[in-house]
């Protein structure tokens, strides 16, 4: 396995804008490659998902040959979670990004905190799932209990919608969207609440499928892309249509340097990315200052 890592710092005055109008609007307006009007996409995405939540943690495993776990692994360790925060992962249903980071606070507990302290600590700790999708949701707490963290106080599993969060201002100390953000109908109205809803020195990071930029390889990953993981969904899930709908989506996506620039009208700053896997994946972060 090959994890190319390519890391750039836009500051400030430097960070290009690639915001044209007509780039958002068609985002906004686009079901894959289709365009549809911004209340029937909310319908739209919301079916794809409801059909795929009981099969998304295979189809994950099949159509990354299981690197999601290593990529959702490297945006936990960029959050770098510490006891007692106050996090929220949007677009998290199905619970893979909050698991890892509460492991990771008990790691921390039970590296440097005295076991009379443990239990203050983790009560503490509040990691909130929110999620659109109900049916995703279902998924989440159904791993939840079968991971013995359904009982667990600093998880709360919260239904909602990325454009419109129901969290006050200044509340959070982190925040995550991993695979998320590229069906939302506004991502600049998702990237302002995340400013909203987070503390200041809070980071936000975001894991998102991205573009591909050498060319031989951009042949090859649109090949496996268009061929072969329709196909996955159609013999896996009985469901051709939804993972169609999620190859064009990522093509909709803006590229990493044109979503970064959004990042920071948002009013993100030391807004960074980083390529993995050549690109198929990009990790964004941005710090609330």
């Amino acid at each position: 396995m090959s994890v190319r890592m390519v890391a750039r710092r836009l500051g400030g005055k430097l960070l290009p804008r690639f915001t044209p109008a007509a780039y958002l609007h068609s985002h906004a307006t686009s079901f894959g490659f289709k365009k549809v009007d911004e209340e029937e996409k909310s319908q739209l995405v919301g079916n794809v998902f409801t059909k795929v939540a009981s099969n998304y943690d295979i189809m994950n495993d099949l159509m990354s040959g299981g690197l999601h776990r290593l990529w959702k692994e490297r945006l936990v360790t960029k959050l770098n979670p510490f006891p007692g925060m106050k996090h929220l992962d949007v677009a998290g249903g199905t619970g893979d990004v909050a698991f890892r980071i509460l492991e990771t606070i008990n790691s921390v507990n039970r590296r440097a905190i005295e076991d009379t302290l443990e239990d203050d600590l983790q009560q503490e700790t509040q990691i909130y799932v929110c999620d659109i999708n109900p049916n995703m949701l279902n998924v989440g707490k159904k791993r939840a209990q079968e991971r013995g963290l359904g009982d667990l106080g600093s998880l709360v599993w919260v239904e909602g919608d990325a454009e419109k969060l129901n969290f006050e201002d200044s509340s959070m100390d982190g925040y995550t969207i991993a695979f998320g953000i590229r069906n939302v109908t506004h991502i600049e109205k998702v990237l302002v609440e995340a400013h909203r809803v987070l503390k200041k020195g809070g980071r936000f990071l975001c894991l998102e499928l991205s573009h591909v930029e050498a060319p031989v390889f951009k042949q090859l990953y649109d090949y496996y892309s268009f061929s072969v993981i329709p196909v996955l969904g159609e013999l896996v899930a009985g469901d051709r249509d939804s993972y169609q709908y999620l190859v064009e989506s990522v093509r909709r996506f803006p590229p990493q340097e044109v979503f970064a620039s959004m990042i920071a009208d948002a009013g993100f700053q030391k807004v960074e990315y980083e390529n993995l896997v050549g690109g198929v994946v990009a990790i964004h972060s941005g710090l609330k200052l």
